[in-house]
Formats: structure tokens, C-alpha cells, sequence
């Protein structure tokens, strides 16, 4: 799943921002490639099995669309069948970028398991969809699961159904995630995720919803082995979702910074950099003569003092040095040896 060269894996969600249109799904999957992002994913509904006829929309989903409507009449214009995903994945094999799935409903599982896809995304919402769950568990996949809207409880609670039909810590990957389009950076928690990952024993990640960079950079920097982040082609298209995504030119730079502070982050081991070790000769000091010293002085903090550059004998050795009788004559400046 993870590759040695990037570590962090970089999903960008087109979610519904394909407005219902498969040309305008192709061109997000080109976006995706173009922004350098590891997978491109959708979200697999069927909008009568996702919500009743009733339904209000999400605040978010009014302020972003200036429409009242039911959230069934809003998803069934945004909803892709399984014909067209079996196109976006052979075109996502084209543009060799990988291709991943949301999964709402149990319905929607028998559609997904037609496109033999190695990982399975759990919405935020699907969280306490205990029968979804169990069944996602029993297909034995890797699965990333987010966790907007839930608590550490209900969080605990899905995992325990996974492991319990057959799911183990290495094929989970859990994503902190705040449900708000866009999010706040106060309400994103990413000590949450880390808590996560320490509790539960799995690898983490973010779901950000934030308008900019930075809660992405700061979750890498944490640890974070998956960064998912909404990509549109226009933040003034209509829909629910384009107000809180990137544009494919601030989706690249996010990816760019991504691969850079994981060139930071380096490894565990603390040692010179190859950059550094030019610089140490000059800047290291060793002990050298503060004035003429005649052979058969005893050297002292009166006669000795530490300069640069290194090349005679280390500042570590001075008490060694102090005490012990000069074998030679030593000018200003003289290396000192005690040859």
C-alpha cells in the first residue's frame, strides 16, 4: 500500500464533485494525475438506499448550493452507476493513477465487489452502520475508515466489529475527520488522530476538509500515513463539495509540500548530513596556543584556549591536555600535540 519513495499516501476525494458527469469525472482523474496525488476516489451511492424521500439537507450542503431541496433530490443528481465507474476505473488504469471507492450501503457493497478493487474506503457516516461493517470486514480487505461526527466509543465500536469478522490492525487504517464543509483549523484535533493511532494500535491518517495546507502538512508531520483532500476543477462550480476542495493548481502545491516535509522529517537516526561534514572543519575547534609556549611548560587554562578550525586535537581532550608538560616549542595559534 505504502511505497518507500512517498510514505505518505495522497488521495484526492472527487467525491460528487463530478456534478453526475462522466466527462467531468475524466477530467478530475486528470487533475489527480496532473497534481502527482497517489489515488483519485469516488463515492459509490445509490441515492434511494442512502436516504429517505424526506430528508433535509445538510447546512452545509444549503449553503454551498443556494437550493432547498431534499437531500434525495440533491444526491440523485450527483449519483455515477456502476457502468460508469467501470469506465472512470479503466480510464484511472489509463492514466495509470489508482482507483478508489466510498461504499454507503450493503446494496452498494454487491456493486463494488464487481470492480475487484484491493482497498475499500468507510465513510464518516457509515461508522455505526454495523451491518455494513460486518460485511466489509468478511470481504477481507484493506479498508480506511474516517471518523467524522464520532466519538472514541464509536469509534472503538466499529473496530471491534472488523477484528471480530475477520479484520486485523494491519488491514485498518483509520482517518481523524471533522464533518464540516469547509472545517474550522479549531475543530480539526489532530491529537486525535495520533490518540488513535496509540489506542487502537493502527495506522492514521486525515480526511481534511480545511480550505488551505496546512492541517495536511501538520497531520504528515504527525505520523499521518494517509492525507485525503477534496480536488475540484472550479471552487465556483455548483454542488455541495467544490467550496471546501482545492483547485488542481492548490493540489499540486499540497502534494509538492507533502513530499517536502517528509524530506524534513528524514529518519531516526541523528547523524551528520554529507551537507554538514564540509562545514565541520571550519566550524569545529581544536586546542591551540593562546601565546608562545617554550618546550618543557606545563600547559594551563593560562596558556592554552579552543579555536577554530578542527584538525588538531579536540576540545573533548582538553583535560587531558592540562597538566602535561609541552614536548616542544608551540607559536600563537600553534595546533597542540603532546607529541
Amino acid at each position: 500500500m505504502l511505497t518507500k519513495i512517498m510514505k505518505t499516501i495522497v488521495i484526492a476525494e472527487a467525491g460528487v464533485n463530478h456534478n453526475g458527469s462522466l466527462r467531468l469525472a475524466y477530467r478530475l482523474v486528470d487533475a489527480a494525475k496532473k497534481a502527482k496525488a497517489n489515488y483519485i476516489k469516488f463515492q459509490l451511492f445509490y441515492s434511494k438506499e442512502l436516504t429517505t424521500a424526506y430528508a433535509p439537507q445538510a447546512n452545509y450542503q444549503f449553503k454551498n448550493t443556494k437550493k432547498k431541496q431534499t437531500q434525495l433530490k440533491l444526491l440523485k443528481k450527483l449519483e455515477l452507476n456502476l457502468v460508469s465507474f467501470k469506465k472512470i476505473k479503466l480510464y484511472c488504469k489509463k492514466r495509470k493513477i489508482n482507483f478508489l471507492l466510498s461504499v454507503f450501503g450493503v446494496e452498494e457493497l454487491k456493486a463494488f465487489k464487481k470492480l475487484n478493487l484491493k482497498i475499500i474506503k468507510i465513510p464518516s457516516g457509515e461508522i455505526n452502520n454495523t451491518q455494513l461493517l460486518k460485511c466489509i470486514a468478511k470481504m477481507n480487505k484493506k479498508i480506511i475508515i474516517s471518523t467524522g461526527m464520532a466519538s472514541l466509543k464509536e469509534v472503538e465500536f466499529a473496530i471491534k466489529i472488523l477484528k471480530k469478522n475477520g479484520l486485523n490492525n494491519k488491514k485498518i487504517l483509520v482517518l481523524q475527520c471533522t464533518t464540516d464543509y469547509p472545517t474550522q483549523l479549531k475543530d480539526v484535533n489532530l491529537n486525535a488522530m495520533t490518540a488513535m493511532k496509540k489506542k487502537f494500535k493502527v495506522e492514521v491518517g486525515l480526511s481534511d476538509h480545511t480550505i488551505g495546507h496546512e492541517a495536511s502538512i501538520s497531520a504528515v508531520s504527525l505520523g499521518a500515513k494517509i492525507i485525503e483532500k477534496h480536488i475540484t476543477l472550479n471552487n465556483n462550480m455548483k454542488g455541495p463539495d467544490h467550496k471546501a476542495s482545492l483547485n488542481p493548481k492548490k493540489f499540486k502545491e499540497l502534494v509538492s509540500k507533502i513530499r517536502n516535509v517528509e524530506i524534513l522529517l528524514g529518519n531516526h537516526f541523528k547523524k551528520p548530513s554529507k551537507s554538514e561534514l564540509k562545514n565541520k572543519k571550519i566550524v569545529r575547534k581544536s586546542i591551540v596556543a593562546k601565546n608562545n609556549i617554550k618546550k618543557g611548560e606545563i600547559f594551563s587554562d593560562a596558556n592554552i584556549i579552543c579555536k577554530r578550525p578542527e584538525g588538531g586535537i579536540s576540545p573533548i581532550y582538553w583535560n587531558n591536555i592540562i597538566g602535561k608538560k609541552s614536548k616542544q616549542n608551540f607559536k600563537v595559534d600553534d595546533f597542540i600535540s603532546l607529541k
